[in-house]
């Protein structure tokens, strides 16, 4: 729904997230000379160039987000940016596009430009897109940016993000986030079903139609904390997704929607654009640590995730501070 410009036929369009506390970081320190060194903490990779004529003459990257946002920024002198990410990889919860606000905040930072929220959001998007060469939505840039859980209101006249008022201590007890250990590449998924929407077809029009009146009565479910509405919304929008494109769903990932439904789950979805990654579950609080252990006793890895109370964190002074 948020990929650019399929919202804007479908007037009224929203999407809602929220913020898990699976952190990135991204720091950039000064070199000596015109070295550039960057180096992914979490992927082991590591490349170093003796300066930004040599980065921008190369084709291909060990580290290639680092790399595209260091030739949009073309920072001075040498340096190193170092990047990290608890996210599993290929997860499905928005760690690359997290990865990018953090590197995107962090090199303006360094290079001394100011830029409000929006800013970094266009230019992490934008960049993101250079580099996985397809479409990209806009939502998945706002948890890294505001935390909490969030409403992106998709209109004619831009994008426009607002906090939804939910106890976030009563989400925490209340959802289970798992992931199932197969790896998937949202710009795939997400490419098929623009193609497909761009191209007249009837059945997808009228499934981002509905899932559009879902997602705006979630919005209203969430800030009046009817749970009830809540599980019998996320059901619906899984069942019609899954009909968008059949690389959406698993085997893996059937099995423990249904195992965790008989241990008393109230509904579950895949996250992000899905074909693997992870898998969200929403319970009563009392039956959370019983629903967890069904779904590790079946190979899902349960992942120790809260609401993350705040987004986007800048520290360090331009020109060569952390």
């Amino acid at each position: 729904m948020d990929l650019w410009p399929l919202y804007l036929f479908h007037p009224g369009a929203v999407t809602v997230n929220f913020a898990v506390n699976i952190l990135t970081r991204c720091r950039v320190t000064r070199l000596p000379e015109k070295t550039i060194r960057l180096k992914s903490i979490d992927s082991k990779a590591e490349e170093e160039f003796s300066s930004l004529e040599q980065l921008c003459s190369t084709r291909t990257f060990k580290h290639p987000l680092a790399a595209y946002l260091v030739r949009y920024f073309a920072p001075e002198g040498g340096f190193e940016v170092e990047t990290n990410s608890e996210s599993p990889a290929g997860a499905g919860i928005s760690g690359s596009s997290a990865l990018m606000i953090a590197t995107t905040a962090a090199l303006a930072r360094y290079t001394g430009k100011k830029l409000d929220r929006e800013q970094i959001r266009v230019i992490a998007q934008n960049v993101e897109a250079q580099l996985i060469k397809v479409p990209t939505g806009c939502q998945d840039y706002y948890p890294a940016l505001y935390g909490g859980v969030s409403a992106i209101h998709l209109d004619p006249d831009g994008i426009h993000h607002s906090a939804v008022r939910v106890a976030l201590e009563d989400l925490d007890r209340r959802f289970v986030l798992v992931y199932t250990g197969a790896p998937r590449k949202s710009g795939v998924n997400n490419w098929e079903v623009f193609k497909a929407h761009i191209d007249g077809d009837k059945k997808i029009f009228h499934n981002f139609e509905r899932i559009g009146e879902i997602a705006r009565a979630m919005h209203h479910a969430l800030s009046m904390a009817d749970w009830k509405m809540v599980a019998k919304l996320i059901r619906e929008e899984w069942k019609l997704r899954k009909t968008n494109s059949p690389r959406i769903s698993t085997p893996m990932i059937e099995k423990l929607v249904a195992v965790a439904l008989r241990q008393g789950a109230l509904a579950a979805k895949v996250c992000g654009a899905g074909g693997g990654g992870c898998v969200v579950f929403l319970t009563e609080p009392e039956n959370r640590d019983h629903v967890s252990a069904a779904i590790r006793s079946y190979g899902g890895q349960v992942l120790p995730a809260i609401v993350a109370r705040e987004g986007l964190s800048v520290s360090g002074r331009s020109l060569g501070a952390e």
